[in-house]
């Protein structure tokens, strides 16, 4: 009997069977815009080994102007039919069942050329888009059926129409961005018309056996969004119109509610996609924050939905269902939803990956290979690049040997899980602990080793990662004065009043964890919508509370400063800085840019701004806490070198800055593929 009875139960689509619940999310990796559809096409095909139910793909633009941006994949021409054939080719031959993601941008492309329903211009967007004639959407329906047409000819099985997120289709249904007055604008009737008329007519172009699945917004989370009553009856009349399978889309891409960082409770909107059932009679796929066996099974069983959309969890393991099926759930790599390597590598034109998993989206070029001639090798350092360097090598063949002076494996990740909103590092360290005994890596903790120790060994890993920078401050040795590692590893009191000096990743982490009291929101799903102002959308429109986020009171009058003159938090994420931002501004953290700091007394902090050293302010304080920036842990690096041994620096050994899990997990990877 399995253990996800219902994550794991075939789905009858009358024509087709999918043969499991779980669907891969559309993701925009970048993959398709490389043109190497091997590439391409391996990255799919992976997955289908690891026999996932059905796959949608990054979004393919129907024509130029709805693009996501200049050179974007498009599917308007046979060379591309040609090409999109190598992928779906691949996939069949793993097994496995693929479908296209058409998406129109609408006035989110990047693009002078964007098009929309009104000429109102996005507040993600530097570009004004044009407002379409009534030949002009004629022209956009037109293009996005030929495009199903095209992924049909092409051996998909089945096209996903992007009706959410805030896209082209989305923009036409609300007030917000459709202020037409003629048959496209209006009534609800006129608005919805655009996604009626585009889904009954792909349902006649591509014939009945084609998998049609319409991704809905289900809940806008933007000023003037679509009611409930709104989205059931577009439900029905999406129905009607002939789609197999309706999606959950969640939230606007400008709305100001985190939906799918690692502060978002798991399975944060299950709820919404449930709110739908039995108001139609297709099956409902529920979406975000899904990143378990345990969580899909829940959600699945509990009626939520007919199937679980995971997208970035299949970056992080390809084989997520098929080590499900095995019973190996812990042998999962886990999600942490960081974004890092994901959504920040698509929105700043970088090809996507995945911290946890550096070979996603480089399943060609970053291979692990049996070895011919197993060696010895000594990794010291049991943080995120010394163990993903073991698990790698030890893979591929290699006798490994992992030390560290600390008494648990994990690193800097043991800091970070004590982060409220950081839980899912809890899970990480798990997956290493699991990985590290499935493969007989040998750890010696609480183990401090010298150059001496390490002759016998083929090779020489060193991964002691950082320590913290002495910012040298005068009085910074009084007892007002704690380091991060203290404060987050809870050796340290902390006063009503503190001051956080250093205002990167860690002193964003440091400030949040003093802020939070009590049961992290992000374990508590009504919680979290009372602190971001998320509602019911059957009660008010959009799903916006009409009191806006109601958060916690901070537990402490937090300052933090920095010596950049530039905006703290400027150097966080590209997808989750802003969540960081405004999480500690609702709870009215001070954060303060281009001082000095001149010196700490019992009076609290001293500063300065300016080369002139103007304007001497105290910042009263309890206790001041030191983030000031780490330096590379190289001592024993520099001892083997000394010896004239070889050895390989990584991670927080070779650059401190930031404390770049991803940059480490990489290096480590990349490192061990070569041994």
């Amino acid at each position: 009997m399995s253990n996800y009875p219902h994550m794991l139960a075939p789905l009858d689509l009358g024509f087709t069977t999918l043969k499991n619940r779980v669907l891969m999310g559309s993701m925009h990796t970048g993959l398709e815009e490389t043109k190497d559809w091997n590439r391409v096409a391996e990255f799919y095909a992976t997955r289908a080994r690891g026999d996932v139910g059905l796959m949608v793909t990054g979004g393919i633009g129907p024509n130029p102007e709805g693009s996501v941006a200049h050179g974007a994949a498009m599917m308007v021409s046979q060379q591309d039919v040609d090409n999109h054939s190598i992928v779906t080719s691949r996939v069949h031959e793993a097994g496995g069942k693929i479908a296209m993601q058409i998406l129109h941008a609408g006035r989110y492309a990047f693009s002078p050329d964007c098009v929309a329903p009104s000429a109102i211009k996005s507040p993600i967007s530097m570009f004004a888009p044009k407002e379409l004639d009534a030949e002009g959407i004629e022209k956009q329906i037109s293009d996005i059926v030929a495009c199903a047409a095209r992924a049909k000819q092409a051996g998909y099985d089945g096209v996903e129409i992007m009706g959410s997120e805030g896209y082209f289709i989305n923009q036409f249904l609300v007030t917000h961005t459709n202020k037409r007055t003629d048959e496209w604008g209006g009534s609800y009737e006129n608005r919805m018309r655009l996604p009626i008329e585009i889904v009954r007519r792909t349902r006649e172009a591509v014939g009945e056996d084609f998998i049609l699945i319409y991704r809905l917004s289900m809940i806008d989370l933007i000023p003037n969004g679509s009611t409930y009553d709104e989205v059931v009856q577009l439900a029905q009349e999406i129905e009607k119109a002939g789609a197999t399978i309706i999606n959950t889309g969640i939230g606007w891409h400008e709305a100001r509610i985190p939906t799918i960082a690692t502060s978002v409770p798991r399975a944060a909107f299950a709820w919404v996609t449930k709110k739908l059932k039995g108001k139609v009679g297709i099956p409902l796929i529920t979406s975000n924050r899904i990143n378990t066996p345990e969580v899909a099974e829940e959600v699945l069983a509990d009626g939520c939905a007919d199937m679980v959309s995971l997208a970035r969890p299949m970056l992080a393991d390809p084989d997520f269902v098929a080590k499900a099926m095995a019973g190996k759930s812990g042998h999962i790599a886990p999600c942490i939803a960081c974004n890092q390597a994901c959504l920040d590598h698509t929105f700043g034109g970088k090809i996507s990956s995945c911290l946890v998993n550096p070979q996603a989206c480089y399943e060609t070029e970053l291979t692990l290979d049996p070895v011919t001639t197993e060696k010895s090798i000594a990794i010291v350092g049991a943080g995120p690049a010394g163990l993903s360097t073991a698990i790698a090598a030890a893979q591929r063949g290699h006798k490994v040997t992992v030390f560290d002076r600390a008494s648990e494996i994990g690193g800097q990740l043991n800091l970070a899980k004590q982060v409220a909103g950081k839980e899912e590092f809890w899970g990480f360290v798990d997956w290493y602990r699991t990985m590290v005994a499935d493969l007989n890596i040998d750890v010696k903790l609480n183990t401090e080793v010298s150059a001496n120790d390490l002759d016998g060994f083929d090779e020489v890993v060193i991964a002691t990662g950082v320590i913290p920078r002495d910012p040298q401050i005068p009085g910074q040795n009084g007892d007002n004065v704690v380091s991060y590692i203290d404060v987050l590893n809870g050796s340290a009191e902390v006063g009503e009043k503190v001051a956080v000096i250093g205002a990167g990743g860690i002193g964003f982490d440091v400030s949040e964890h003093l802020a939070h009291e009590g049961e992290s929101t992000t374990l508590n799903l009504p919680e979290w919508m009372r602190e971001w102002g998320v509602a019911d959308p059957a009660e008010y429109r959009s799903g916006l509370a009409p009191e806006g986020p109601q958060p916690h009171p901070a537990a402490r009058d937090i300052t933090m400063l920095q010596r950049k003159t530039t905006k703290l938090g400027k150097g966080l994420g590209k997808t989750t800085g802003w969540i960081h931002r405004a999480s500690l501004t609702m709870k009215e953290v001070k954060m303060i840019a281009g001082v000095n700091y001149e010196k700490i007394d019992d009076a609290g902090l001293h500063v300065s701004f300016g080369e002139a050293r103007e304007n001497p302010t105290v910042v009263e304080a309890d206790t001041i806490v030191l983030c000031a920036g780490q330096l590379s842990d190289r001592s024993l690096a520099d001892a083997l070198e000394a010896k004239g041994k070889t050895c390989h620096v990584i991670g927080g050994a070779d650059v401190a800055a930031e404390l770049d899990a991803k940059r480490a997990i990489d290096q480590g990877t990349r490192l061990a593929a070569t041994l």
